[in-house]
């Protein structure tokens, strides 16, 4: 289909795994441990709200980081007490390290009730024989642990990440068989062996997807995203997995075919799978829908083919999105439309939070004729970092005029100018 780019380290992590293929004994329709997960186990508490203010002075968190942390809670959660959970973790030999790292990777555990919901839990997995110190490595590795409802799920989770954080050496022989748990933490170990971090592979854990509880199916399906030349320390090949995994061969085939007669090659296709594996499940419903909405927007069929080979996920983003990022580029700063061709990441950039406000700077800039009579590049603008951005527009005018420097940031801030 295409050439196979398989450094040595990837080379041997196959063939290590074809070693293992002999003891893999998987079951038939394994459960996933996903169902025993609440995804409301949270009830509105009194107590001190849930505020930025907050999680800076109890938790030495930087502003932007819990204002970051404060959206993944939703707004029914404001009147939570934060202070109980903090204060039971910590009675439970948690250090602010632990918590801090806790916090920023299940922010809703602050949410939760400390005495009804988290101190059952806690009590339980200490009367189980959890000692503190492993207690607090793994929830601090895996807290949505305690998003558990039930005794027995909660103790087969746990001790499931226990096997994957502490069993480095764990023998695949010594592994259950004939049970749903250890075909899964089978499967994982091979991931875990085969480079993939701990942080990736947790999640699969309780994932609503069942990439990990496949016969054969999990087997080829990792042959093929190994053989594509997928790195497997990153998030790309458990999206290319789980991706490909859902998808039988003949799906496969018929969106080959469908690509076909919009003009793409197979090679075609597999780069953009490669650049963005989430594309290929998409409907052609979707797909034409998409392509219409660009078209709609002044692209002609070449440049939506060339931006989508270049960037994949344009196909993801809904045509509304579309129109209205392309709309503010080409219509409202005149950028033309080859602009975001050569530059389609600007797709996926934030409008509100990163676009316009860098926009609003160059219009100031312009409208004091500090930038010539010619717009900036649409890539100078905006496919650089806020402090790139910021040097390059911004802090060049500092030794002359300071003021003018204050109104800018002010502008670039949202912030109103003294």
């Amino acid at each position: 289909m295409f050439s196979l780019i398989i450094r040595e380290r990837k080379q041997l992590a196959l063939q290590k795994w074809r070693n293992f293929r002999v003891s893999l004994y998987f079951l038939q329709n394994p459960s996933a441990f996903s169902s025993s997960f609440s995804s409301a186990d949270v009830s509105p508490r009194k107590g001190q709200n849930f505020t930025v203010s907050y999680l800076v002075e109890s938790l030495g968190f930087t502003t932007k980081l819990a204002e970051s942390i404060l959206r993944k809670v939703t707004t029914e959660d404001s009147n939570c007490n934060p202070d109980s959970v903090l204060t039971l973790l910590r009675s439970h030999g948690f250090t602010d390290s632990h918590l801090s790292t806790i916090i920023r990777t299940y922010p809703r555990l602050l949410s939760l009730d400390a005495e009804s919901s988290l101190a059952p839990k806690l009590r339980f997995l200490t009367s189980r024989g959890a000692s503190t110190s492993e207690l607090t490595e793994i929830l601090s590795k895996v807290p949505k642990i305690l998003g558990i409802k039930k005794d027995k799920a909660l103790s087969r989770y746990y001790d499931f990440a226990r096997e994957i954080i502490t069993a480095t050496d764990k023998s695949y022989y010594s592994l259950p068989e004939g049970s749903a748990q250890g075909n899964k933490l089978r499967n994982v170990l091979v991931l875990r062996d085969m480079g993939v971090p701990q942080r990736l592979l947790l999640p699969l854990l309780i994932s609503n997807h069942h990439v990990c509880c496949g016969k054969e199916k999990f087997e080829e399906t990792l042959k093929k995203v190994v053989e594509m030349g997928f790195e497997p320390a990153t998030f790309r090949f458990i999206e290319a997995l789980r991706m490909l995994y859902q998808l039988s061969e003949r799906t496969v085939q018929e969106k080959l075919s469908f690509y076909g007669k919009l003009g793409f090659s197979e090679e075609d296709v597999w780069e953009m799978f490669k650049k963005n594996p989430s594309f290929l499940p998409l409907s052609e419903k979707n797909v034409l829908n998409s392509i219409e909405a660009y078209l709609g927007l002044g692209f002609t069929r070449d440049e939506f083919a060339v931006l989508v080979k270049c960037h994949p996920q344009c196909l993801n983003y809904s045509a509304e999105l579309v129109k209205k990022k392309t709309e503010f580029l080409v219509k409202d700063m005149n950028w033309p439309v080859k602009a975001l061709v050569s530059n389609p990441t600007v797709f996926g950039y934030n409008l509100e939070k990163r676009t316009i406000p860098r926009c609003n700077v160059i219009k100031a800039l312009m409208s004091e004729g500090l930038l010539g009579s010619e717009l900036p590049s649409l890539g100078s603008v905006l496919v650089c970092t806020d402090r790139a951005f910021l040097k390059r527009y911004v802090m060049k005018h500092g030794d002359d005029n300071k003021k003018l420097v204050a109104e800018l940031m002010a502008v670039f801030t949202g912030g109103h100018v003294s």
